[in-house]
């Protein structure tokens, strides 16, 4: 399963992730971080459906989100060349 990591306190709230986002899991939080902006959360129970495109991430002016997502077994060995 994909991981959304979000650093609330690089972000400014400019909410391009929530437009960039094809499956509009991210929206912005309700309580404000250090900076006084709101910062983009996953959607409550979101993460999912979430398909791991870093779109999201791409867009980001504050390089404040990171997508992780896992590797199969497979993949993992065919680039070690075995």
């Amino acid at each position: 399963m994909p991981k959304i990591v979000i650093d609330e306190l690089r972000c400014k709230g400019c909410a391009l992730c929530t437009i960039a986002c094809p499956r509009e899991l991210l929206q912005m939080s309700e309580e404000m971080n250090r900076q006084g902006y709101f910062p983009a959360a996953m959607a409550e129970g979101k993460m999912k459906e979430c398909t791991s495109c870093t779109l999201c991430a791409r867009i980001c002016p504050d390089v404040a989100i990171a997508v992780w997502r896992e590797v199969e077994e497979q993949t993992k060995l065919e680039a070690a060349g075995e």
